[in-house]
């Protein structure tokens, strides 16, 4: 039976915290408030546990779960290379909702799907889930709704969708953006790839604020290099 802790009051947010850390040691699913959307997320070294969010999300392996992490520290560990550019975005934007999908370290012992060998990474801007990741590690963490579902901005719009799926509901009340965080593939650039970085889906982060970064290194949207032409 899943329980729904009211994190704005002092003795719901102490037992809800322990309950979720415990229900990840079991490799159970929890709803946690981000600086975008709720999100469910499961312990990244899990694939049973990686695997129940998939399933209660209604997805499959080939679109496999970011991964949530406390820091740059953190992100050095999980993937192979960090492109300098890169380092200078996450200076800019992280904390914040900005998810970068860079190569995965190959020697890693998880499981998140059909990643290609990439992984997607993002430090959130929210005082809890970073409370739980510096004490869980990486956490894998999908919008906390069905798929084909609008994100859940608030814990009781995630539970009417997962339910008993997820044994540990942390609400904070409504989501303080709203928006999914910009995902952008940076693995053109490394390798001495000489590529550029992509926008795979527009959110919190605007593009505006992408090129302010890198420059030349983001590729352009499909349609700003058609040449005018139908």
């Amino acid at each position: 039976m899943a329980t729904l802790f009211d994190c704005r009051d002092e003795t719901q947010l102490l037992t809800g915290m322990r309950q979720a850390r415990h229900a990840f040691a079991r490799g159970e699913l929890v709803v946690l408030p981000t600086d975008t959307v709720y999100g469910v997320a499961a312990d990244a070294f899990s694939p049973a546990a990686v695997a129940r969010l998939l399933a209660a999300k209604g997805r499959g392996r080939q679109q496999p779960p970011p991964v949530l992490v406390a820091g740059l520290t953190t992100v050095r560990a999980l993937v192979s290379e960090l492109p300098e550019q890169i380092e200078r975005l996450v200076e800019a934007h992280w904390p914040g909702g900005l998810t970068i999908v860079l190569p995965a370290q190959p020697s890693l012992s998880w499981d998140l799907g059909e990643t290609r060998g990439t992984v997607a990474v993002r430090m959130p801007a929210h005082r809890l889930a970073l409370e739980l990741l510096e004490e869980t590690g990486p956490l894998a963490v999908s919008s906390a709704n069905l798929t084909g579902q609008p994100a859940a901005v608030d814990a009781h719009n995630a539970q009417q969708m997962l339910g008993d799926s997820v044994s540990v509901y942390l609400d904070d009340g409504p989501s303080m953006m709203g928006i999914a965080s910009t995902i952008i593939d940076a693995t053109g650039l490394c390798f001495g790839a000489g590529g550029s970085v992509r926008i795979l889906r527009h959110g919190a982060v605007t593009r505006a604020e992408l090129e302010t970064a890198l420059g030349d290194a983001l590729a352009p949207e499909p349609d700003e290099d058609a040449g005018g032409t139908a």
